[in-house]
């Protein structure tokens, strides 16, 4: 019987592998474009050079888009961090039907097309006066970012036992105290892990954010698709693997203080 599963578990081995090199590999050729002499995209590369890298310091427009992005992305992720831990904390238990309509509608953005989600909060805020500012990318992005918050500390929440507050309210503490020194000590996995999409999903949106731009509202990833479509140089490998070892850095910070294997939730 073992004799007959050995073809089928090195076949599936083999699937594995080949899936795997098949993700990896467009990553790795960025990566290896962006430590190219040459001044054009060609592979294989005739040299090694870090001229790309330094090509993203001396263009300004790189720059003020990292700053842009930053801003929008740091403050997305508090806000939706200061709106959707309490909207999960209320919502999460409830079986009112209000309650699961308020939930579903939080959640819509992520069923939404980015560009519909777009096009509708440009008309929105430009309506209430708010226009192409940076105040209107900021709250376009928050509602992009608040699902992955509320989905994920409303699932652990949810997982908690609710004896653990009876039990503190029973020996005295207020319900202010059990959810500052009981319940938010216990989902700060939770909220990290949230943090964390929001963050990533506000500093790589690229539809949203194009419907925003403007000479002081341009993010990054705007700033790189009309570089791209200006010319067609290794710096934009570069600053992709800029972002590339920037996102390691952050999972491997997560990692150090949360733990990764904390952050995986059922949803």
């Amino acid at each position: 019987m073992s004799g007959r599963r050995d073809p089928v578990i090195w076949a599936l081995r083999a699937m594995v592998a080949v899936f795997t090199v098949f993700m990896l590999a467009p990553i790795l050729v960025v990566v290896a474009l962006s430590f190219t002499s040459a001044g054009f995209v060609a592979f294989p590369m005739p040299g090694l050079s870090l001229r790309w890298f330094a090509r993203i310091v001396e263009y300004e427009p790189f720059m003020q888009g990292l700053r842009t992005s930053l801003q929008v992305a740091i403050g997305a992720t508090l806000l939706s961090c200061l709106l959707g831990v309490p909207a999960s904390l209320a919502l999460a238990r409830s079986n009112h039907a209000a309650a699961h309509a308020m939930m579903a509608f939080l959640l819509s953005p992520l069923s939404m097309p980015m560009i519909v989600l777009g096009f509708a909060s440009l008309f929105f805020l430009s309506r209430i006066g708010l226009g192409l500012s940076l105040a209107a990318l900021l709250v376009a992005h928050t509602c992009v970012c608040l699902p992955y918050v509320i989905r994920i500390t409303a699932s652990v929440y949810r997982t908690l036992p609710p004896s653990l507050e009876e039990a503190a309210e029973i020996l005295g503490a207020s319900r202010l105290a059990t959810l500052w020194h009981v319940v938010l000590p216990l989902l700060r996995p939770a909220i990290a892990a949230g943090a964390l999409f929001s963050f990533l999903a506000s500093f790589d949106n690229l539809p949203l954010s194009f419907f925003f731009g403007s000479p002081t509202t341009n993010t990054l990833p705007v700033v790189m698709l009309a570089y791209v479509e200006q010319q067609f140089d290794p710096s934009i490998a570069a600053l992709s693997t800029v972002q590339l070892a920037a996102a390691i850095v952050i999972l491997l910070l997560v990692d150090r203080f949360f733990g990764l294997d904390k952050l995986v939730v059922s949803t």
